[in-house]
């Protein structure tokens, strides 16, 4: 297996692609740690996860509060010895309007959001990964330089705003052997919700691949767990895209 005696932290983890994330990383023998705010949904995919007999453990921890998140990974490489993956999946705030209809408080609010629970989870794994000379810090969402869709907001700015945050870590950790990898995606469609108003978005993501089909939850796993092993070992300081080719990063 992939990933086994390897412990992942995953914030929010009881999300949809959290949930796939965090079963492709336990089928492939990782010990994961999934965090959020609501247990019930951490608790369905842990329960997942070990009826098909991998390793997960829950625990409620707000990725905006730097001392949780602290005292929770402090916890985690206590019990475990080490933390080899992190990824945040906390999403930011989507306002989907031209940014000239926008508030410049909202704006920023929004962007601020992200990028400082960004900034708090990965500086926790960053602690305990220089000092093991050895990890990998996933990124989702990435950054788009062909996009040409209105109306997107803060969201593709938000994006690029991680994405900048994800560079610079990259070469501020590589030399204690941290690989730092952004998995470019534009848009899982298997998490939008399955009304009329979203029918349009599901295909134009389709219609935007080359290979006319979109990207599922599983394929989403699939990669992160090959990008987060040794066999992956050689992917690092940059974006990895399973848009399908609908994206070009």
């Amino acid at each position: 297996m992939m990933l086994e005696n390897k412990t992942a932290v995953i914030y929010g983890g009881g999300g949809s692609i959290g949930g796939a994330m965090a079963s492709a990383f336990a089928a492939e023998g990782a010990r994961v740690f999934l965090t959020g705010r609501t247990p019930a949904k951490l608790e369905t995919v842990a329960d997942r996860i070990r009826t098909a007999g991998g390793q997960a453990e829950t625990a409620v921890v707000d990725a905006l509060d730097a001392s949780a998140v602290n005292d929770h990974i402090d916890a985690v490489v206590e019990k475990t010895g080490s933390v080899d993956i992190s990824i945040n999946l906390i999403a930011q705030e989507a306002i989907f309007q031209p940014l000239a209809d926008i508030s410049t408080s909202d704006f920023v609010a929004a962007i601020a959001k992200g990028l400082t629970t960004q900034l708090i989870t990965t500086k926790a794994a960053a602690r305990h990964m220089v000092k093991q000379e050895s990890g990998v810090l996933l990124f989702f969402g990435g950054s788009d330089n062909a996009n040409t869709s209105p109306s997107l907001g803060n969201v593709q700015v938000g994006m690029d705003a991680i994405e900048s945050l994800r560079r610079q870590w990259a070469v501020e950790l590589a030399p204690h052997g941290i690989r730092t990898v952004t998995l470019l995606t534009g848009g899982i469609v298997d998490t939008f919700p399955d009304t009329p108003e979203w029918a349009g978005a599901r295909q134009s993501i389709t219609d935007a691949s080359p290979l006319k089909r979109a990207a599922t939850m599983a394929d989403v796993g699939n990669v992160a767990a090959f990008v987060a092993s040794d066999k992956g070992r050689s992917i690092t300081s940059t974006q990895v895209n399973i848009s399908v080719g609908a994206c070009y990063g």
